[in-house]
């Protein structure tokens, strides 16, 4: 009988590597998703935000609010906007819901005023 002469090691940590891998990826992925899906937020607020300010100059300067919903429609889809107005200044707000990942919904909303001389 031939022993071998290789030593036998006890708690062999062959393949821990890839298990812990395996375990740290999945978690790397999902910070990654969100942070992205954070980012694609913050750049439609800004967005929601240029748009309504721009469609409270178009209604203070007697534009329709067809053509001031028109305009928010065009920079930022799917937003819903309404207008009132509050003394000598006409103001928009717009709302807007955007999914984060794919399974985290955040609604975002923006206001803008402007003076209404259009009247």
């Amino acid at each position: 009988m031939h022993r071998s002469l290789k030593p036998r090691i006890r708690g062999d940590d062959r393949g821990s590597v890839a298990a812990e891998l395996a375990l740290a990826l999945p978690a790397v992925a999902l910070t990654l998703l969100l942070g992205a899906g954070a980012l694609g937020a913050a750049s439609r607020q800004v967005a929601l935000q240029d748009a309504v300010a721009d469609a409270a100059r178009l209604l203070g300067r007697g534009e329709s609010l067809a053509a001031a919903d028109a305009a928010v429609a065009a920079s930022v889809g799917g937003a819903r906007m309404s207008s009132g107005h509050r003394g000598d200044l006409v103001c928009v707000t717009a709302q807007l819901d955007v999914a984060v990942g794919g399974f985290i919904r955040l609604p975002l909303q923006a206001s803008s005023c402007a003076l209404d001389g259009g009247l």
